[in-house]
Formats: C-alpha cells, sequence, structure tokens
C-alpha cells in the first residue's frame, strides 16, 4: 500500500461550521477510516494543519483531536512547501485577502461560500486562480444531501416530465439572543461584518438550483430585517443591520420558476428545516435534507374545493417515500474527497470558483432587485 499525506491549512475551523463539518465530520473522519482509499492499494491522508487568530483555541482543538500543527501565522504557514491545499472557513470578509495569499503562494485552494463580499471579487479570485494554474473548489453541500441526491435520481430517471415549478421553504426562529442563547454568531445580523441571509443563502440556491434544474436567468426578492434588535455572544444588545429574511423567485433557463423563503425568523411547520416540491407534468416530490416524497401522475388524487365540509384525508398520507437504495455519506465530506481526488489524480471537479462566482453574483443582484424594487437577469458568467 502507498499512503500519500496531503497537508492541508485549515483556516476558520473554530467556527461552528469550520469546525463540525469540516474538521471533524470530513477531514478527522476520513482519516478515522484509514485515509482516502484511491484503489489499487493507494491512500490519501489528509494532514491537517489549524489555523487561526485565537492561540488557545488552537490549541484546546488540537489537543482535543491528537493533532499536533497549528499556527496564528498565516503566512508562515502558506510559506511551507510542504503545504498542499488552503482551506478558508472564516467570516466573509477575511475571506479574499487569505485566499489571494494562498494562490500567491501555489497553493490548491477549497472554501467555503460566498467566496467574496461581492462579484468583481469573486471574479478576481477566479482569475487569480486560473492564471496561477492551481486547482480550486468551492464547497456546495447541499447536493450531496440524501434528499435532494434522491431528487437528482428522479430529475436523471425522467420521473417529472417538463419540470414547471420548484418551491423552496428555509429556516427556523434564531433565538435573539436575550433569555435565551441564539443558534447564530451575531456576526450573522451585522451587515458591516458581512451578514445577511442574502449573501449567506442565495448561493446556496444557486447552485442547488443549477445542479438540478439549469441556470438561473433572473431573479426578484424582496429582503427585511424582522428583528432588529438582538443580543450578541457577551449579552450586549446591537442593532441588526443584515437581513434575516428574503423571498425570492428565479426564473430558470428551461422555462420552469423557482420561488425560495429563506428565513431565521420563521418557526417551524414542515418535516425537515430544509424542503423543496418540484411540479411536473408527470410527478412531485418534495425533498428535505434526508428524505424524499413523491406523488406520481397516475396516484394524484383528484381534490374537491369545499371549505363548507372538513377534510377526510391526510394529504402527505397519499405521497411515497423514496428509498435510499444506497448509503449517504456526509455531504461534507463527500465533497472533500472528489477535491482530494481532483488535486492527487487530477480527475475532473465543476465546483470552482466561477461556479462559486455565481453564487455571488445571485446574491448581488438579489440585494439589488429588493432595494430597487425590480427583475435582474443575470448575465453568463465569464473569465
Amino acid at each position: 500500500m502507498t499512503r500519500r499525506t496531503v497537508r492541508i491549512a485549515m483556516n476558520g475551523v473554530t467556527g461552528r461550521m469550520g469546525y463540525r463539518q469540516h474538521l471533524v465530520r470530513s477531514i478527522l473522519a476520513i482519516r478515522e477510516q484509514g485515509g482516502l482509499d484511491l484503489g489499487g492499494g493507494d491512500v490519501v491522508w489528509p494532514e491537517p494543519v489549524l489555523v487561526g487568530r485565537r492561540a488557545h483555541a488552537l490549541e484546546e482543538l488540537a489537543g482535543r483531536h491528537g493533532l499536533t500543527e497549528w499556527s496564528t501565522d498565516l503566512d508562515a504557514v502558506l510559506a511551507d512547501d510542504t503545504v498542499e491545499i488552503y482551506f478558508d472557513a472564516q467570516v466573509t470578509s477575511a475571506r479574499v485577502e487569505a485566499i489571494k495569499k494562498a494562490i500567491a503562494a501555489g497553493k490548491h485552494v477549497y472554501t467555503e461560500k460566498p467566496t467574496a463580499t461581492d462579484l468583481e471579487g469573486a471574479l478576481d479570485l477566479a482569475r487569480l486562480a486560473r492564471d496561477a494554474g492551481v486547482k480550486h473548489g468551492v464547497v456546495q453541500d447541499k447536493i450531496f444531501l440524501p434528499g435532494l441526491r434522491k431528487l437528482k435520481r428522479l430529475i436523471d430517471g425522467g420521473f417529472f416530465g417538463e419540470i414547471l415549478s420548484v418551491r423552496g421553504e428555509f429556516g427556523y426562529w434564531v433565538f435573539e439572543g436575550d433569555w435565551q442563547e441564539a443558534q447564530r454568531p451575531s456576526w450573522n445580523y451585522r451587515a458591516e461584518d458581512g451578514g445577511g441571509i442574502v449573501v449567506d443563502m442565495f448561493p446556496h440556491w444557486e447552485y442547488v438550483l443549477h445542479e438540478l434544474f439549469g441556470p438561473v436567468t433572473s431573479v426578484t426578492a424582496h429582503v427585511r430585517t424582522h428583528v432588529p434588535r438582538r443580543w450578541d455572544e457577551r449579552g450586549e444588545p446591537y442593532e441588526a443591520t443584515a437581513d434575516d429574511a428574503a423571498y425570492g423567485i428565479f426564473q430558470l433557463a428551461s422555462g420552469a420558476v423557482a420561488q425560495i423563503n429563506s428565513s431565521w425568523a420563521v418557526r417551524v411547520n414542515r418535516d425537515e428545516l430544509v424542503e423543496f416540491q418540484v411540479d411536473g407534468v408527470h410527478g412531485s416530490a418534495v425533498a428535505g435534507l434526508r428524505n424524499c416524497r413523491v406523488q406520481h401522475r397516475s396516484a394524484t388524487p383528484k381534490p374537491v374545493w369545499n371549505p363548507d365540509l372538513p377534510v377526510t384525508e391526510s394529504f402527505r398520507d397519499q405521497w411515497q417515500e423514496v428509498p435510499d437504495n444506497q448509503e449517504f455519506d456526509n455531504g461534507f465530506k463527500a465533497q472533500w474527497e472528489l477535491f482530494l481526488r481532483h488535486v492527487v489524480l487530477d480527475e475532473p471537479y465543476t465546483w470552482d470558483l466561477l461556479a462559486g462566482a455565481r453564487g455571488v453574483q445571485l446574491a448581488e443582484l438579489g440585494l439589488k432587485s429588493s432595494a430597487e424594487g425590480r427583475r435582474f437577469d443575470l448575465p453568463e458568467l465569464t473569465l
């Protein structure tokens, strides 16, 4: 067996997402399974080098998981020729400068989204990476979730016929922080710190729609800050300057229409925190993070509108569960494995910095649409 060690500078893993999904459930999980099996006895062994600003947090995190390498000096880590990949899970406002340094140092880049605070910055990163000849990828985890993989299976199998519309509901109530601790960091609700649900979630909706149904060609959005006053991690009140809800309509190149509501000020009355209903001529489906239910045209009931009579049937019971038919790994880990194979074996990889720029473009035009009260077309991006 040949084991190739790939050293990865992981910046921002003291944060919630960087720690849980990328360090623990991806990189450390790959190590726990013995590395990434490439076949033929070859294995990739990821070696994380933790990077951040708080030395005590990095030291504690490394000790917790038996890791030995951590640093608060990003420049020194990037100057290390044995480090091949730079990963970024920092706050968005710090991301561009760090990725530029990594590209200049000749590192392959894998990053959370959004890749930049504006489209110009996102395209600049894509051009720099292309010109430097480094490999680059952007986290697009939701298309690897079991529910959406089942939905993709239905699309590829022609279940829907012509797809007419997509309806998405995402969100939950994020506590204000006064009498119960908030589930999300306070910077998420300050526009000056890069917060806001549009810049957070519209990049997700771009790649979900693009990968499953085709490119988004126009956007109309209405954005609100429903909860204007919140309390931070120290219990201090602050004004929420960023949007916490967005209601978007997306025209797709196929002719289908997608409507997606995103909110951190909504209480959940659905089976999962995000659900997409897809309606087609031949059938419909409702997909969440893990589950997917379908109703074919041949099994569609004939509802009759009569508000004077009570409903005697359960509409949910008229849908059929789509079976797993396979084991689904963690979505973040699955994409990490594909990116590592891209770096080591040069296998094809499409979720690059240009794909990340499309997400930034949608968020930017969504905010502009809300501010100006009109629809905006999305021109195709090129480098």
